[in-house]
């Protein structure tokens, strides 16, 4: 077996200091008390954060002036700064580029449609997976995230499409998918609290529904298996691209690790355990998966697999600079979803959007 060129224990240096969406409500409490306050303040700093998405001292009205800065700045230090946004499909979709204290860059994505607003976020900066035709994987790991770092883009997000920032006027951030930079699950811990923290209501969270959050992964064994033992009720998306292992270990190299029939059985337990769909990612490539046969045998794996706890999310391949592959011909790829669905598990291509700005799936690079 060749060496993978994967990186699960991320490197945690500059990680930034400790912040109010880190901690559970006791530990914010604890730490209000301990630099000298009293412990309801707690409560009051997270109405602002998680509640009216603030952290300006001069909003926190209902705390002394003598002591706004100093709870803010012990306990809301600011996390990122924003490089740039820009936008397409009639300002309806959003990239936005931030910095974090030590210089990592990582980008979210904002789409807003008809009956939902959604945040595409990141978990890592950059990505250790590898796979060649993802901008994010080529490009390598710098580190994880914090949890408050993947809460705070959350935020940043629901502010925006609540001050009208985008085509639309005002609204709700109603959905988050964890489909972003890195692999959620090599950093499964921290995206375990963040997503506790985006579902919670205030003042404890953000209050979005879990089942209106998506996390995404290209495998990663034991940590759906330990998602699975959480009690979430998050839908779990599983980028597999291909049905056999011997493509799919050049496509995503962790499937020397975890092949396709155990990245599925722990996608089946995922699934049983919780009473969710289970989501099938498949960036269709032109002349490389796009094979009838192909089409076949994922079905019939899907079938033995997940039954009809399965849907199955075609993807056009989206362009990355210097990547020798494209999208498959329409043709082919409608006779691949005819196939698919022919086998009895339901298929649809979903709708590519950001591509112009480099913000469709496998498209973020956070270049500056």
């Amino acid at each position: 077996m060749t060496s993978l060129p994967l990186v699960f224990n991320a490197p945690t240096r500059g990680l930034p200091p400790r912040h109010l969406a880190d901690m559970s409500t006791e530990d914010r409490r604890a730490a209000v008390a301990a630099i000298g306050e009293k412990p309801f303040r707690a409560n009051q700093l997270s109405n602002h954060y998680f509640g009216r998405l603030t952290t300006d001292p001069d909003a926190m009205t209902d705390i002394p002036a003598s002591v706004r800065t100093r709870l803010s700045e012990e306990l809301m230090p600011q996390l990122f700064t924003e490089v740039r946004t820009i936008s397409c499909d009639s300002g309806t979709t959003l990239k936005t580029l931030l910095r974090a204290h030590d210089g990592s860059l990582i980008e979210t994505v904002l789409m807003r449609y008809p009956d939902r607003a959604t945040l595409c976020i990141s978990s890592q900066a950059g990505c250790g997976m590898a796979c060649p035709f993802c901008a994010t994987g080529q490009g390598g790991l710098t580190r994880n995230l914090s949890t408050a770092e993947i809460v705070d883009q959350v935020r940043l997000g629901a502010a925006a499409i609540r001050d009208g920032k985008m085509s639309g006027g005002p609204g709700r951030l109603s959905n988050i998918v964890f489909m972003g930079m890195g692999e959620p699950l090599a950093n499964v811990s921290r995206v375990i609290n963040a997503i506790h923290r985006i579902a919670d209501p205030a003042p404890a969270g953000l209050g979005i529904s879990q089942r209106s959050i998506t996390v995404s992964t290209v495998g990663v064994v034991p940590a759906i298996r330990r998602l699975s033992e959480q009690g979430l009720q998050v839908r779990l998306a599983v980028s597999l691209h291909t049905p056999d292992d011997e493509l799919r270990n050049t496509l995503v190299p962790i499937n020397e690790r975890w092949d396709v029939a155990e990245v599925l059985d722990a996608a089946r337990a995922y699934a049983d355990r919780t009473g969710r769909r289970v989501s099938i990612e498949y960036a269709l490539i032109r002349d490389v998966n796009d094979q009838p046969w192909r089409a076949d045998l994922l079905g019939k794996l899907l079938r033995k697999h997940l039954a009809q706890l399965v849907h199955v999310n075609l993807i056009p391949l989206n362009p990355t600079p210097g990547s020798k592959w494209d999208a498959s011909p329409k043709p082919v790829q409608d006779e691949f979803v005819r196939r698919v669905i022919a086998s009895g598990v339901s298929c649809t291509v979903r709708d590519t959007r950001g591509q112009e700005i480099a913000a469709a799936c496998g498209q973020l690079a956070a270049e500056e």
